[in-house]
């Protein structure tokens, strides 16, 4: 890679995270660190307003923009590769903004990349969620945005129902179901629940604060404590929190 072309990348992906490391600069441009520190001095050397410091991190100071660009040909297949995957197995809110944005992308591409990325043999069928499911992963997700409790109605593998309040935390997606990741006020701790054995939903208009010990982050870091602890062959098969 060009010094200019690396340049231009360290301002690409400090811009577009709120904190990068030196080394996390080196990793991606496949260079050392001390590369990274001068290149950093020399674009703060002409005005580059990146704030920080070396073994700290970087960040690019307000009011600091760069032209618009143009995407490769690579980049645009893989945008509508994505596109293509997540409209499949998103609820209907945001499969219809997914389709405006990747229409907003195809239409600033020249024709013939246009064409080749919109002839990927690359494709999803819709075969995923049903529409119930559908409408309860958009609920839950605007509720997590929010920070409105829920309650929900809730059948285990075994079908026994269970009435839970929760304080939702994230969804994620697992290959083949989704799950919600919460705060679950019955139990006092975090737990998880597949979206396709939720029978009933209600979000609440009580909405709950950001508490130390009952965040996404703390359940994360629970989660990575337990697995670190567990020998390998005793490693639970199972998603994080799943238990309810």
């Amino acid at each position: 890679m060009r010094r200019a072309d690396r340049l231009f990348q360290i301002v690409q992906l400090i811009r577009g995270r709120r904190l990068s490391t030196a080394a996390f600069l080196a990793d991606r441009l496949e260079v050392s660190a001390r590369t990274i520190y001068r290149d950093v001095a020399d674009l703060q050397h002409q005005g580059v307003p990146i704030e920080g410091e070396a073994g700290v991190g970087y960040r690019l100071g307000a009011g600091f923009e760069l032209p618009p660009l143009m995407f490769s040909q690579g980049e645009a297949n893989a945008l509508v590769a994505a596109a293509r995957l997540a409209q499949a197995w998103l609820d209907a809110g945001l499969a219809r903004e997914v389709e405006g944005a990747l229409g907003k992308i195809l239409s600033v591409l020249p024709p013939a990349a246009r064409v080749a990325a919109e002839a990927q043999a690359l494709y999803a069928p819709s075969v995923g969620l049903d529409p119930r499911a559908q409408a309860t992963l958009q609920a839950l997700r605007e509720a997590v945005h929010s920070r409105h409790v829920v309650q929900i109605d809730y059948a285990d593998v075994h079908g026994r129902p269970s009435l839970r309040r929760l304080r939702p935390l994230g969804c994620f997606y697992w290959g083949k179901v989704w799950t919600l990741s919460a705060w679950c006020e019955l139990r006092n701790d975090f737990r998880g629940f597949r979206i396709d054995r939720i029978v009933d939903l209600v979000v609440l208009e009580e909405q709950f604060r950001q508490e130390p010990g009952k965040t996404l982050a703390d359940m994360l870091r629970k989660v990575e404590a337990e697995m670190a602890a567990c020998p390998p062959e005793w490693a639970p098969a199972r998603t994080p929190g799943l238990t309810a």
